[in-house]
């Protein structure tokens, strides 16, 4: 079955960016330009700039826009270079950015990628399909206390030295090429209980080795450092994460901004006299999908909303 792609909190996400007809803001995850495209109906007048590494998203994404209109531009890169590509474009400020941290529908869907556990495929895995870096080389080439820090870490897997353990096993005899090949890793080093749990055993195991392959949670500590820089006074900075350890990422990072370090002080201090954080949360709480969506598309129903206005 292929599913459509969906733009996860759509209205929710266009609703917290405040979106101004005549603003400039950006998209660090194009993907299908689920959001981008409603995004650029809104602001005839303003400028929306789109990242992806992605060069058949890219493809799909300007047809798609170019019916909507021109003012928009679309930038192959990481968005963890989001600040000096857009420096070259002399952007310094924008009203507005959104990131949207899960992966794409096609990307899932497509089982050639290697993000499938259910298809046997090439074990790959790239968002970027130029980049040297693919599921097989972390599979054949990484020690087994990389291997078993990285499914630790990334995909909280508590089997994880027994499956690193099994992979160098199992790389020994021949390396592993396809998807199938690390499922089966995966479940010879898991107990006849684990297997017999709800999910598919490799889901983990596939999610930190894709995280690991694409830089994920370098790229996103970099672009918490330099999305809420970018922001003009007023604008507003939304995320989309789908996993709890992107959440727990994001949820610090901006309470971090949003606060000031030692700002109790005694009664001898005037309220004016009170330092107050550049950064203000919109949402204490993340936004989550609603009963609607998640009727619509099962997919959405980890995903959580969390909103950053610069003061």
């Amino acid at each position: 079955m292929k599913y459509e792609h969906y733009p996860v909190l759509l209205s929710e996400a266009l609703e917290g960016l405040s979106l101004k007809p005549d603003g400039v803001y950006v998209d660090l995850t194009l993907g299908r330009a689920g959001h981008s495209s409603e995004i650029l109906k809104r602001i005839p007048n303003g400028y929306l700039y789109c990242f992806d590494q992605d060069e058949e998203a890219l493809k799909q994404s300007r047809e798609r826009l170019e019916k909507i209109g021109t003012n928009f531009e679309l930038i192959q890169s990481n968005f963890e270079h989001a600040t000096e590509e857009l420096a070259k474009r002399n952007v310094t400020k924008v009203d507005g950015i959104l990131a949207d941290l899960g992966v794409s529908s096609p990307q899932l869907d497509d089982p050639s990628r290697g993000f499938s556990y259910r298809e046997n495929e090439t074990l790959d895995m790239r968002m970027d399909q130029s980049s040297p870096r693919t599921a097989a080389k972390v599979c054949n080439e990484y020690s087994i206390e990389e291997l078993s820090r990285i499914l630790r870490q990334y995909g909280d897997e508590k089997d994880a030295y027994r499956i690193a353990k099994e992979i160098v096993a199992r790389r020994a005899i021949s390396p592993l090429t396809t998807t199938f090949d690390l499922v089966e890793c995966v479940k010879k080093a898991k107990t006849a209980k684990e297997l017999s749990k709800k999910g598919h055993p490799a889901k983990q195991t596939f999610q930190a080795i894709r995280i690991e392959v694409n830089h994920e949670e370098e790229a996103l500590q970099k672009m918490l450092q330099d999305a809420p820089k970018l922001l003009k006074e007023g604008g507003r900075l939304a995320i989309i994460t789908f996993m709890s350890l992107d959440d727990r990422v994001v949820k610090d990072a901006f309470r971090a901004l949003s606060t000031v370090e030692g700002s109790r002080h005694g009664p001898v201090l005037l309220p004016d006299q009170i330092a107050k954080p550049e950064f203000a949360l919109v949402n204490r709480k993340p936004i989550l999908p609603s009963e609607a969506e998640l009727h619509e598309n099962h997919r959405s129903a980890s995903a959580k909303l969390r909103i950053l206005e610069k003061r």
